[in-house]
């Protein structure tokens, strides 16, 4: 789960939380985005490291802001991102379709539990 805010510098601040199943921990990382191109296109190069970047592309976002569909460079990284820890049912398995129209491999898929 990540929050974003305008950065000074005109990147993006990012904040992701994420669930560790095999500590039984959750961790957190600030990091920095800075588009690609243009601001309107969902294609960022996102550090949490230091000066190494890596891609950070969107490829659905609903109308609302309420979720994004993100992957990394390659089909190896893979994220539904939301506002909220409950996602509708119907949301989720528009993402696994979605997902494996594209190629990744959605048996792999770690859905995280919040309580």
């Amino acid at each position: 789960m990540g929050a974003k805010r305008l950065r000074d510098d005109g990147g993006v601040r990012v904040l992701n939380r994420g669930y560790s199943a095999e500590e039984g921990e959750w961790s957190e990382a600030e990091g920095k985005a800075y588009f690609v191109g243009e601001p309107d296109i969902g294609f960022l190069r996102v550090s949490f490291f230091g000066p190494f970047y890596g891609a950070y592309g969107i490829f659905e976002l609903d109308e609302d802001y309420e979720y994004a569909f993100v992957s990394g460079p390659t089909n190896k990284y893979l994220w539904l991102l939301a506002r909220s820890p409950e996602v509708e049912p119907a949301v989720i398995e528009h993402f696994v379709s979605r997902a494996a129209e594209l190629g990744f491999a959605v048996d792999e898929l770690i859905m995280v539990e919040h309580d």
